[in-house]
C-alpha cells in the first residue's frame, strides 16, 4: 500500500486530509504548524489538521522549520512514498521533495498559474474574479510553481465571501484528489507545465490592506468588504474609532455629489456610504471597537443612535 506523508495547517486541508483517509490509503504521518495563541487570551490551540489526525490516531509532527536537519529527519525517516500538502505554510526542501517515489503534490486553492501564495481565496474575490478554482501539482522549490496534474473550477458568484469560497474550495479540493490520486499512482497523468510569463500572486493580507479606500468604486469597496470576510476582516474609522465592515449590499444609481465615505442616508436597516463613482454601499454588519458584530440597524438603536447623514467615514 502506498505510504502517504500529508501536510497541512487550518480548516481548508481538513476535508482534503479527510477524503484521504476515507479513501482507505495509509497514512503514515501528518506535519503540521505548531500550536499557537489564539484570541485575546491568548490560548494555546492546535492547528485544525492536528486535531483531525489525532482523531485517527495518526502521528503528527509540528516543526517551527521544516528546513531544520532534525525536523527534516524526522520527515524523512518515515519513508513515504507519497507526501500530499494543502495549505501547508511552508515550502519543502528539495531533500524532501525528492524522497517518495511519486513525488509531493500539492492541493492550491486556484487556478494556476494565477494567484500562487498563501491567500488565494482572499485575492479571487478581492480582484472580482468571476471563478476560481483548485490546481493538483507536483510541488517545486518555487512557490506554487510546480507543473500542473488536474484542474476543477469553481464558480464565484456576487454573494460569495471567503468564508462561502473557502467551503466550496476545500469540498472541491477533496473531491478533485480524491480522483486524482489513482491516476496519479497508476502513471497515467500528464504533467503541465505552468507559464510563469501568466503569474499573479496572492500574498498574505497585510493590515494596511484591511482598510477601506472610500475613494475606489463600489464594486471595489464591495469586494473588498466581502473579500476579507470573515478574515481578517475590512475595517474603517469614524469619529476616530476603528468600525470593522462585516457585510455590505451595493446600491446602483446613487448620487455621485458627495464626498467619498460621506454618509448619505441613514436608512432604518443600514448606513448608505457614497463610493468613488455611482455605486453605493449600504453597510449592514458592522463592529464597533470593543464590541461584538451586530446588525446595522441594531448599532443604530444604541451607540450610533446620534449619527446624522453627512458624518464621514475614514478620517
Amino acid at each position: 500500500m502506498t505510504r502517504i506523508v500529508f501536510m497541512g495547517t487550518p480548516d481548508f486541508s481538513v476535508s482534503v486530509l479527510q477524503q484521504i483517509i476515507h479513501d482507505g490509503y495509509e497514512i503514515i504521518g501528518v506535519v503540521t504548524q505548531p500550536d499557537r495563541p489564539v484570541g485575546r487570551k491568548k490560548v494555546l490551540t492546535p492547528p485544525p489538521v492536528k486535531v483531525e489526525a489525532l482523531k485517527h490516531n495518526i502521528p503528527v509532527f509540528q516543526p517551527e522549520k521544516i528546513r531544520e536537519h532534525e525536523e527534516l529527519e524526522k520527515i524523512l525517516a518515515l519513508q513515504p512514498d507519497l507526501i500530499v500538502t494543502a495549505a501547508f505554510g511552508q515550502i519543502l526542501p528539495k531533500e524532501l521533495l525528492e524522497a517518495p517515489k511519486h513525488g509531493c503534490i500539492n492541493v492550491h486553492a486556484s487556478l494556476l498559474p494565477e494567484l500562487r501564495g498563501g491567500a488565494p481565496i482572499h485575492y479571487a474575490i478581492l480582484q472580482g474574479k468571476e471563478k476560481t478554482g483548485i490546481t493538483i501539482m507536483y510541488m517545486a522549490e518555487k512557490l506554487d510553481a510546480g507543473d500542473i496534474l488536474t484542474v476543477i473550477e469553481v464558480p464565484i458568484t456576487e454573494e460569495d465571501n471567503v468564508g462561502t469560497l473557502h467551503d466550496k474550495l476545500s469540498a472541491a479540493g477533496a473531491k478533485l484528489l480524491s480522483e486524482t490520486l489513482p491516476k496519479l499512482l497508476e502513471g497515467s497523468l500528464t504533467p503541465i507545465p505552468q507559464n510563469d510569463a501568466q503569474a499573479t500572486f496572492a500574498p498574505n493580507i497585510k493590515r494596511e490592506q484591511e482598510k477601506i479606500n472610500w475613494g475606489k468604486s463600489g464594486e471595489e469597496i464591495y469586494n473588498h468588504i466581502r473579500g476579507l470576510n470573515p478574515w481578517p476582516v475590512a475595517f474603517t474609522t469614524l469619529n476616530g474609532q476603528v468600525v470593522k465592515i462585516w457585510q455590505a449590499e451595493k446600491l446602483r444609481n446613487a448620487s455621485t455629489a458627495g464626498e467619498p465615505g460621506k454618509i448619505i442616508e441613514i436608512a432604518p436597516d443600514g448606513l448608505i456610504v457614497q463610493s468613488g463613482n455611482d455605486t453605493a454601499i449600504k453597510i449592514i454588519e458592522l463592529q464597533p471597537s470593543g464590541k461584538t458584530k451586530m446588525k446595522t440597524e441594531q448599532f443604530l438603536r444604541g451607540a450610533g443612535a446620534k449619527l446624522t447623514a453627512g458624518s464621514k467615514l475614514g478620517e
